[in-house]
């Protein structure tokens, strides 16, 4: 079973609402917990973020991005707190002025994972 955190930077211009209504706009139902400087959301539950990954049709970055980010026995990867706040997933590298979301996903088989939340595509189309 996954084991997902993401977690933010809350900087003193933001909204603190708006970085939580960001963080359960691609993991709703996660636990949040607030610290001094920023939030965290923890879940088991991708369910909400592969049917975005589709209806989005990022399969393709998004499997590039899982895989780009695998070490040992997890994945890490950056998202953009904006687009976040919106409803939408972009994947970001390097420096973001109000900083990313920082997504940390454990997993016993981190293949499997990533077949299942962005599988191969062809022509656009999942290889089923």
């Amino acid at each position: 079973m996954a084991s997902v955190m993401a977690t933010a930077k809350v900087f003193p211009t933001e909204d603190p609402a708006k970085v939580r209504q960001a963080l359960l706009n691609l993991f709703p139902g996660a636990g949040l917990m607030e610290e001094e400087y920023g939030m965290t959301a923890s879940t088991a539950d991708l369910s909400h973020f592969m049917e975005q990954v589709r209806r989005q049709r990022i399969l393709d970055a998004m499997r590039d991005t899982l895989l780009r980010g695998v070490e040992d026995d997890q994945i890490t990867f950056f998202l953009n707190k904006q687009a976040a706040f919106a409803g939408k997933i972009s994947m970001v590298e390097g420096k973001v002025p109000l900083g990313a979301i920082v997504v940390t996903i454990q997993d016993e088989d981190l293949s499997a994972l990533i077949d299942r939340v962005a599988p191969t595509t062809v022509d656009g189309e999942e290889m089923r």
